[in-house]
Order: structure tokens, then sequence, then C-alpha cells
């Protein structure tokens, strides 16, 4: 049998982890980092590092209430920076994009039509298909009317939990009737797709509590559900309050996990992986959807991150509030020219790069494409990759794909196949 250890150490929406980076020395220019990458069909992903609050679990690179003129000076070098880095790389196209932080929504309506305008004069993205994370307290009707009429398809916002009880356990001090407002006002303000993100494995949370969850979500027939464990992480504002998970919530999770995906089965949502789950009549994919494994990310604002095939870079990353505020004001003191190179980052070698390919297919509910990993390396995955046997063999998995049972532990079987050398880096990381 596979010893996966504990079944709940975190996920790898990325890989290498943020946690894996380092300063680079000396700093690549972007133009020799993009040299040689496809460049026709992107995933543009743009920062907003800011939030009406800082909730309890979260270990984003956010900062809560900052100063209006923060704000204002935040936006101005946000253009500065798309502008110098698409001058770097002038055959930039985007297929799609997605507005994240923090809370993008924490804008004014008028400055969100600044972001839109920014971004579209600066990367020529205009329509297509693009998400933007809102929250209860900001998604009001100004700034939703905004989002749709600047072609948002996808809005996602983060209720964790219906019960204000839950909700305040988690660390998120919001109320029903807010959230039901939000609710209505994004459904009511156009076409856009609505996700809802919901946490299990809070405090006091019980499988009674957690349907009736799951039921209240589904009066709004979302187009997605994103279903996140929680974690307590250092630094955060539980775990600064000592507010670990209890061990003997592993099992529990798993049992609350596995009552959402009967639930939403039956409801009829597919299982796309661990967290997320799709309506089949919601809105489809595009034929020339984004390719997490094969296709670049370009990130724009501080705390975006950006992949190559060969390297991940970003700015620096911290938690505490302290450090945060230091990184937003050296990124907002800096001369446009200091933008046309790459900071900190990890550079992926043909072997991480092969990983990196495996772990974002099977940690996906349609798994491994052995043609597609062989037409990309030149190589068969299972002889690059011998775990996938012991994997099998465990029960975990099925072919190349994950069983039912293999997707309820994806949060023990990323960290399982993370290489010998990012798990050092991470391991020497110093949460700040």
């Amino acid at each position: 049998m596979v010893n996966l250890g504990s079944p709940y150490q975190g996920y790898l929406y990325a890989y290498p982890h943020k946690t894996a980076y380092r300063p680079l020395d000396p700093r690549p220019r972007l133009e020799d980092v993009w040299a040689g990458e496809d460049l026709a069909k992107l995933f543009l992903y743009v920062h907003v590092p800011y939030c009406e609050m800082r909730c309890g679990f979260c270990n984003l690179f956010t900062r809560a209430n900052p100063p209006h003129e923060q704000v204002t000076a935040y936006l101005a070098q946000l253009r500065r920076q798309t502008a110098r880095t698409m001058a770097a790389i002038p055959g930039a196209r985007f297929a799609r994009a997605a507005i994240g932080g923090g809370t993008p929504t924490y804008l004014t309506a008028p400055e969100l039509t600044e972001l839109f305008d920014l971004i579209e004069d600066g990367t020529g993205f205009g329509r297509g298909p693009m998400s933007v994370e809102t929250s209860p307290a900001t998604a009001t009707p100004d700034r939703l009317k905004v989002l749709n009429e600047r072609g948002a398809t996808r809005i996602s916002i983060g209720v964790q939990s219906f019960l204000d009880a839950e909700a305040h356990a988690a660390g998120r001090p919001q109320h029903r009737p807010e959230v039901d407002r939000a609710l209505d006002a994004i459904r009511e303000a156009g076409p856009a797709g609505l996700n809802i993100d919901l946490i299990y494995g809070i405090p006091g949370q019980t499988r009674a509590t957690w349907d009736e969850s799951l039921s209240t979500a589904l009066r709004w027939a979302p187009e997605e559900l994103y279903l996140y464990p929680l974690y307590v992480r250092p630094l955060t504002g539980l775990g600064r309050r000592g507010k670990g998970t209890d061990p003997q919530w592993d099992e529990q999770r798993l049992e609350l996990y596995r009552h959402a995906v009967a639930r939403l089965t039956a409801e009829g949502y597919e299982q796309r992986s661990m967290r997320q789950f799709r309506r089949p009549d919601g809105r489809p994919d595009t034929p020339d959807e984004y390719c997490c494994q094969d296709d670049g990310m370009l990130g724009l604002g501080c705390g975006a991150r950006s992949y190559t095939r060969a390297l991940h870079y970003s700015f620096d990353y911290a938690v505490g509030v302290a450090h945060v505020r230091g990184i937003l004001a050296d990124y907002l003191a800096r001369p446009a020219a200091d933008f046309d190179a790459a900071e900190v980052g990890f550079a992926l070698d043909a072997a991480e790069q092969r990983r990196r390919w495996l772990l974002k297919s099977l940690l996906r509910a349609e798994g491994v494409d052995p043609a597609g990993y062989a037409a990309r390396f030149g190589t068969p995955v299972d002889d690059d990759f011998p775990a996938l046997a012991r994997l099998r063999d465990a029960g975990y998995a099925e072919g190349h794909r994950l069983t039912a049972e293999g997707l309820a532990h994806s949060d023990a079987i990323g960290p399982w196949l993370v290489s010998a050398s990012v798990r050092e880096a991470m391991a020497g990381h110093v949460t700040r």
C-alpha cells in the first residue's frame, strides 16, 4: 500500500508551490524569459491585492482596507507595469482571463471601469472567457453592472457557509442577509455564470449543517461550486489565534466531502476535481480553452504569478500584515523600467516540467492523457513516473485517472508526488 501520510496536507493549485520560489540572480529579462514560448493562447491573470476584511483562513497576498490613495496609485502602477510587460512580449495573445485577489470588487464601480480599461488598452484582451472574484459585502449592483458590461463570463463569490456561526468560526464575520442580497444581485445583474465557494471542516460543523449550506447554495442554481476543506496555515487569523484543526476532523472532513459528492452528483453536477463541481447545462468550455498543462500564464499586479515552460515567477510573497504592506509599498515605488525583468521564481528543468504536467492532469477527474504526454515530452508517462503503478495498486488510480477514492485523497497524492528538490525548497521557506 502507498503511505500518503495525512490525508489533508494542503492542495497543489500550482506546481511548484510558491513557497519554493527564490530571488532570481541575475534577474532575467522578460523578453528572454518568454522567447520561444507559444504566445497564441495565454491565460491573463490580474491581481487586486485588497479586501474589505482578511478572513481567518486566508493566506493570500492581500491587504484589508487600504487608504484610498493607495488604490489610486496601484491602478496607475498596474497600467505602467502592463505597458512595460506587453512591450517586452509584444506577441502575447490571451484565450481567457481572470481577475483575482484579494477581492477585485473591493474597487468602486469607477475604479473597476478604470481596471477594465487598462486591461483592454494594455493587453488587447476584450471579450472572452473571464472570471472575476467578489464577496458578499462588495457584490453591489453598480459593481456587478460593470462586470457584466465588460464581459465577465463567471463571477465567483466566497460564501464559505450560509450559517453565520460557522462563518464566524472560520474567521469570516458576515451575516446571512448580506449573502442572500449579494447572490440575488449577481443573478439579477446579467448573464455571467455563478460560482459559489464553500468550506467544510469548520469547527462545530456537522453533516446536517453542511447539508444546509449545500441546499441553500443550490437555490441559486450556480453553474459551479468549489468545495474547500478548512486548513489553518501560519500567520493567518486562525493560525495566530491558535485555532489549529483538530486531527479528529480528518475523518469527519472526509465524510463531509463524500456527502457533498453524492449530493451534488444527484443534483446533476459533474465532478471535475476534488474541489470543482460543474453543472453540465451551464456555460460550456470554449473550444480553444486554455490548457494549464501546455499553455503559459501572464500575471500582472503585485502578487500575480506568471508561468512559462521553464520559469515560474512573481514578486515577493508574504502573509503577515507588515510584510504585505512592505511588498506593496516597494511595488508602488518602482520605476517602470523595473518591470522589464522577473524577480522571484523557480526554474523548471525537464524533469520538473514533466512532473508539473503530470500533477496538473492527474488531480483532475479526466486524468492524464498518455498520448498528449508522449507528444509533449517524447517518452511514456508510466516510464517517467513508476509511482503511478503504486497508486493503481493502492486503489487510488485506475489506468491514468484517479478513482473516486483517489480524488478524495488528492490533497495527499499531490504532496506525495512533489519532487525532492521542490520539497526541500518548500521546507526552507520562512512564512512572513
